[in-house]
């Protein structure tokens, strides 16, 4: 399995840019994708 450097956001940290791809294939560029203000990222495994 493939791990990564895990990296913690703290009070006034930047999101870290990335490209999520969507369930319909088009792809959401982050954190430009949340606009002006505040975002929620919320995650969905689903059952595997």
């Amino acid at each position: 399995m493939a791990q990564a450097t895990t990296v913690f956001l703290d009070v006034n940290d930047s999101f870290p840019a990335m490209d999520i791809q969507l369930l319909p294939g088009e792809i959401h560029k982050l954190p430009e994708g949340f606009g002006e203000g505040y975002g929620v990222l919320l995650l969905y495994r689903g059952y595997w």
